[in-house]
């Protein structure tokens, strides 16, 4: 976003506030063993700064330099406010501002309260709670006799070498740790209640290692990205239209690397592909470290811990001496910040979201949401073209009011239409879609990708002329307090969502439109 607005609008004043003390959102937070993406580089990674590291499946650190480097090369880094937290924002139409209310963090640790005042809020928070991950409340954590930890607050100094470690989760985050920790723990075991789809990908795209080679590194960059979304939409595509062969496909794969007998138990979900999100197993790491015997996999529901491991409702135990609880994060839109338009609290369940990126009735405000099926980025970097494109219009046309308007009479779905638990337990408190455009979100990179470079930025959108003397907006038919969700699907407590956005950020453009 901020880089987008500095190459529309380079006299823009703006400011970039970040709760934490340092940037890099998910990638200086997650310090667990093996932290990796679970996307592609090449798609995951910035449209106008090229990967060029070597491994297509990046380490966290190598992706948390390349995000400062790219911070500080186009200007941003000096844009950015530490330990500066929203915690929430009231909009005044007759002055045509927000009111933002902050919290500010000394080095000391204490926090004061301050207030700015803007023209226009971007909220680039995610939709993750940095404050805790799930808790899965398991009974009897207190009588296990070792340790317990999260991947999300990871002990720097813990040693688990020599242990038998546990890692209850299927997700993204089970499947990176439970090959990295094979190499110092005496075995590692990954609990699970419903088996997720594991898929091998190449940690090191030979595709990509050619085209670099032969090709400018800006158009080799070029082609490999749209080689990698094509590959990943053509695939999900596939999954809605063809799903039992797209299954077959996924789980051809562990059939070729385990035996019959552990795949049928351990590796065949209940569920449909891309009902939950794909995990992807770099070289088939995981996979060698099953076959090899120094991890192995356990299907089953946790009855409670004891003192020597997890006990199931089976009545088998699982020894261990440290417990890792993959067991997912918490969902949580606008980093927690509560809006308010002209005294009124806005109840974002019962708002709908306009393109998947501003939210009926709030003006001058806008979120970004990316896909459940592809890397963030993808759709983080549509959204701000279309964010400058809307604050260029508002510049042009001396106007200092958008907000969009509900039509009556909408059908309502939730804005992440995903079956993971992780999604489940929270969504019904999200923003929902609509059944028309422009109050979709179509989960398609290219579709979205034409469709905002044509968009007509006056569709359901009132605008008002700055200096107006409108007292209140126009309203907004609500969207209903409950929608027809995902049918439940049998899931585990796992983490299987995409790392790739935990950034706890907000924009606030702090200029006139004019």
């Amino acid at each position: 976003m901020a880089v987008r607005l500095s190459e529309a609008m380079p006299d823009l004043r703006y400011a970039v506030v970040e709760a934490r003390a340092a940037s890099g959102g998910t990638w200086d937070l997650f310090r667990y063993p093996g932290v990796r993406s679970d996307s592609d580089m090449f798609t995951l990674s910035f449209p106008f700064r090229p990967w060029t590291g070597q491994d297509s499946i990046a380490r966290g650190e190598d992706i948390l330099e390349y995000l400062r480097e790219t911070a500080r090369e186009r200007g941003v880094a000096d844009r950015i406010v530490y330990r500066t937290r929203v915690v929430g924002a009231a909009w005044s139409t007759p002055d045509q501002r927000w009111t933002v209310d902050l919290e500010v963090t000394d080095d000391d640790g204490a926090v004061t309260r301050r207030q700015v005042r803007t023209a226009y809020l971007h909220f680039a928070s995610g939709y993750y709670s940095y404050a805790g991950g799930y808790d899965a409340r398991f009974a009897g954590v207190e009588d296990f006799a070792g340790q317990v930890v999260h991947p999300q607050f990871w002990p720097p100094d813990l040693d688990y070498a020599g242990q038998r470690v546990v890692v209850i989760g299927s997700g993204a985050t089970a499947v990176t740790i439970v090959p990295t920790m094979t190499d110092r723990a005496a075995h590692v075991v990954m609990l699970q209640r419903t088996p997720s789809y594991l898929f091998t990908v190449p940690g090191s795209d030979p595709v990509a290692n050619l085209a670099r080679k032969v090709l400018p590194e800006a158009l080799a960059h070029k082609v490999i990205r749209g080689k990698n979304i094509a590959t990943q939409s053509g695939l999900y595509r596939l999954s809605r239209r063809a799903p039992g062969l797209t299954r077959r496909l996924i789980l051809s794969d562990a059939g070729k690397r385990l035996p019959a007998e552990v795949v049928a138990e351990h590796f065949q979900p209940p569920y449909g592909v891309w009902d939950q999100r794909l995990c992807a197993v770099p070289d088939g790491d995981f996979f060698t470290a099953v076959a090899d015997g120094s991890a192995s996999v356990v299907t089953g529901h946790i009855d409670r811990f004891v003192p020597e491991g997890v006990r199931l409702t089976d009545g088998r135990v699982v020894e261990a001496d440290l417990i890792v609880t993959a067991t997912g994060l918490q969902l949580q839109i606008l980093g927690g910040a509560g809006l308010s338009v002209d005294g009124e609290p806005v109840d974002l369940a019962r708002t709908y979201a306009y393109r998947g990126l501003m939210l009926s009735g709030v003006p001058n405000a806008s979120l970004t949401v990316g896909y459940i099926n592809a890397p963030w980025t993808l759709r983080a970097d549509l959204v701000a073209r279309y964010v400058t494109r809307l604050l260029q219009h508002l510049r042009d046309h001396r106007l200092g009011i958008a907000v969009p308007v509900a039509p009556e009479g909408m059908a309502a779905g939730p804005i992440l239409d995903i079956a993971s638990g992780y999604v489940q337990r929270t969504v019904a408190s999200f923003p929902k879609v609509g059944d028309r455009s422009p109050w979709t979100l179509p989960q398609s990179y290219h579709r979205e990708l034409a469709d905002f470079r044509r968009a007509d930025l006056r569709a359901d959108m009132v605008f008002l002329p700055v200096g107006s003397r409108v007292g209140s907006l126009p309203s907004s038919a609500p969207a209903p307090a409950a929608f027809e969700s995902v049918a439940p699907i049998p899931s585990s407590p796992d983490d299987s969502a995409d790392r790739s956005h935990c950034c706890r950020r907000v924009f606030a453009v702090i200029d006139e439109f004019p």
